[in-house]
């Protein structure tokens, strides 16, 4: 087995030895490697390979994960287990997840310092969703059928319980001491000042310090969710009827609602305008294909309740990841989207004090 490398020390010996794991019988020759994507916990990598021997199943180009080269975002992802947790849900839970994700050819974790690596098909010309731009209607109801996916495969699945690495179980470590999340809303808003509103203080006041009630209002049925479900962690090819939409970075997944992956999705994915013309029936779409696959118990007053939850964890990401992550820009920009979207359906659901 090939050892776990940073990315910029890995040789065309390492590649050949990675695609011989997946059964691939080749030799690579010569590569070039470049950084794409926008990822803030983890560092992707594109490899085109020039072969000296292929068979046909030999592809042309790798897309690897590896932890962030900033120092900070590295920390965050050894401290949440992000890393740890990507692995595993290729390695034990992607195979029977029914949703779209890229193959994995290769990957591997060290136990104790949480170093990695991820060798996955290459999915271009898919290109990357944008958090800024937000998706199409069309994209949204692609995106929420893949949602019906996942949920449904692991629908009310016990045997999640038993991983200590998949969040929200029995077993999984808390990693989020209640005054560290209250600490990390107070330095949002003393960094950011006048950019938060006065309605997301009001949300952000209530949910840093009434976690309790917020993971109570997540009771019901659970099922495997992706937790981060948002443009940024999807790749769209629409003119791929077989596979329009292919869901990564599955770094934070967790036991949990489905409806909440629901939530969160539409408050940051749609502007308020068109979430709000279109939300009733984005919301029949899921529960109707989640029917079809089998899943026809989700009482829709508890879907809901998720539903508004995952708003919550959409804002709550935001700040919290903001203030862990080496900060950029972009990476600023995005998490006020986040963050301001969050609060817009909140809000329309008449749920703002709904943690205070």
């Amino acid at each position: 087995m090939p050892e776990i490398r940073e990315w910029k020390d890995i040789d065309a010996d390492w590649l050949t030895a990675a695609l011989k794991e997946d059964g691939i019988d080749a030799k690579v020759a010569s590569f070039e490697a470049g950084k794409v994507g926008t990822g803030q916990i983890g560092d992707c990598v594109r490899f085109k390979l020039d072969y000296e021997r292929a068979g046909p199943d030999a592809p042309k180009t790798l897309v690897g994960k590896f932890p962030s080269e900033g120092e900070e975002s590295r920390a965050t992802g050894r401290q949440l287990w992000n890393y740890y947790r990507e692995v595993k849900f290729y390695q034990l839970l992607q195979p029977d997840a029914r949703i779209s994700t890229p193959h994995c050819y290769f990957t591997d974790v060290n136990e104790e310092t949480h170093d990695f690596v991820l060798m996955m098909s290459d999915m271009a010309p898919a290109e990357q969703g944008d958090q800024l731009a937000g998706v199409t209607l069309e994209e949204a109801k692609l995106v929420l059928n893949e949602a019906a996916k996942l949920h449904s495969a692991y629908w009310e699945d016990e045997k999640l319980d038993e991983y200590d690495w998949v969040m929200g179980t029995t077993h999984a470590p808390d990693v989020m001491d209640p005054d560290m999340v209250a600490g990390l809303w107070d330095g949002f808003k003393a960094r950011y000042c006048d950019r938060v509103t006065p309605e997301a203080t009001r949300v952000g006041d209530a949910l840093s310090s009434n976690m309790d009630k917020y993971h109570a209002s997540r009771d019901g049925a659970k099922c495997l969710i992706h937790s981060d479900f948002r443009p940024d962690n999807m790749l769209f090819d629409l003119s791929n009827t077989k596979k329009p939409v292919t869901v990564v970075d599955w770094q934070s997944f967790g036991y949990g609602p489905g409806g909440t992956d629901v939530g969160y999705f539409i408050s940051g994915a749609l502007d308020p305008k068109t979430r709000q013309a279109n939300e009733n029936a984005l919301i029949d779409l899921y529960l109707s294909q989640l029917s079809v696959l089998g899943v026809s118990d989700y009482d829709r007053s508890d879907f809901l309740r998720h539903y508004v939850a995952g708003a919550y964890q959409h804002f709550f990401t935001a700040y919290f990841a903001a203030m862990l992550v080496t900060q950029t820009t972009r990476g600023d920009n995005m998490f006020f989207r986040m963050l301001n979207g969050a609060v817009d359906l909140i809000s329309d659901h008449d749920a703002l004090d709904l943690y205070g």
